[in-house]
């Protein structure tokens, strides 16, 4: 007896913009034959804000406090990457007790960019939902740590300076960071019992979602996305900026290339991430409050702030300052990746071109490559191991 083939036409789906499975204001239009991906469009720019243009009316001292919100799940890398670029074409020095406090900053952000991937976004788009509230356990505390040095939690720190930061971090605040980081590595144990061996977990996103490294390289990758793949790249090891060459620590990478790897190299990230914490708060530069306390106890009276009471900051940069001519680009390796400003300055106060290279935008641009042919169940494990925030997308 013959076989009868069941044939359906093509169908045209659309997931979002406003979707449970979609990570912010995103849209995919999707050709269906059956449960398999034949083709898919991207549609982004719900979330279009003028970033870019409302920095070239600016000067960079004014731009600072909008810089958070390009990107809501890692502020910091912004305010650092704005900072940066002046401070790199005025040949300014940071003090090294600054430039501390920005790398715990910086790695703390990184982990508050990872957990809410790894409980809100990824394991939870899978069906997992424990995770959520997991990793939000621990997202509360750093964002206390947070509050408690810049005023506010999630966004808006508007923290860094250029030249340093904007004030000293409170007294005990390091006290309680090491208290964080003794607490965090048995949560990331936690974890890995919880998700990493669990066989659903497993087959929603082993051999899934593959990047080979050519591919990986091809399409401009960077961060997570790019190491998984078997490219040992990091710009905090290639740039050697800040001081993250004083401490001792690791590249997190993996070769499989797929949704697996991803997830586990933003976990061994968490924990080298934490080891840097760590490292930068026992050996944190002496400062403002230990030489403040030192010389009550000397002098017996309330001591004056001299020079040194103010190493957290750099001399002050002119605010008239002009951004030479010429063409400038700028990076640093944020939670997603490459984050980097290209700017053009003609001897103004304000940029004639400020271009943002967000790390998901060009992350993202591979997703239709990824997705024809898969299952539709599968496109929600792979969107979900980019790891990608419209705010930043769409600037």
């Amino acid at each position: 007896m013959a076989q009868i083939e069941t044939r359906t036409d093509p169908m045209i789906i659309n997931m979002g913009p406003h979707h449970p499975s979609m990570h912010g204001c995103f849209r995919l239009i999707v050709t269906l034959d059956g449960e398999d991906i034949v083709d898919c469009e991207p549609v982004i720019g719900y979330l279009h804000r003028g970033m870019e243009k409302i920095a070239e009316s600016r000067t960079n001292t004014m731009y600072v406090p909008y810089v958070s919100r390009w990107d809501y799940y890692g502020g910091m890398f912004n305010e650092a990457v704005t900072v940066n670029a002046p401070e790199q074409l005025a040949d300014i020095e940071v003090p090294k007790r600054a430039s501390y406090i920005r790398t715990i900053m910086l790695e703390l952000t990184r982990l508050t960019n990872h957990l809410l991937w790894f409980g809100p976004s990824f394991v939870s788009d899978l069906g997992g939902h424990a995770p959520f509230f997991y990793a939000l356990r621990e997202r509360e505390i750093i964002l206390d740590l947070f509050e408690a040095a810049t005023g506010y939690r999630l966004i808006n720190n508007n923290y860094f300076r250029i030249g340093g930061v904007a004030a000293d971090l409170p007294y005990g605040w390091v006290d309680k960071c090491l208290d964080f980081c003794d607490y965090f590595i048995p949560k990331i144990d936690e974890y890995e019992k919880l998700v990493t061996d669990n066989p659903i977990f497993l087959r929603r996103v082993e051999g899934i979602g593959t990047i080979t490294r050519d591919d990986a390289i091809n399409w401009g990758l960077s961060g997570p996305m790019l190491r998984a793949s078997g490219v040992k790249w990091d710009l905090r090891k290639v740039d050697h900026y800040e001081c993250y060459d004083d401490f001792d620590w690791e590249i997190a990478w993996a070769t499989e290339g797929d949704c697996l790897a991803r997830y586990r190299v933003r976990m061994k990230e968490m924990r080298e991430s934490t080891k840097i914490v760590r490292q930068a708060c026992e050996s944190l530069p002496g400062g403002a409050y230990e030489n403040l306390e030192a010389k009550r106890l000397l002098e017996g009276r309330k001591s004056q702030w001299n020079d040194f009471d103010y190493n957290y900051i750099a001399k002050k940069l002119s605010p008239t300052f002009k951004i030479p001519a010429g063409e400038h680009y700028i990076r640093v390796e944020a939670g997603r990746g490459e984050l980097g400003i290209y700017l053009i300055g003609n001897d103004n106060v304000f940029p004639w071109r400020w271009k943002i290279r967000p790390a998901d935008f060009n992350n993202l641009q591979i997703l239709p490559f990824l997705l024809k042919g898969v299952k539709v169940a599968d496109l929600v494990a792979i969107l979900a191991s980019i790891d990608v925030v419209m705010g930043s997308v769409d600037r």
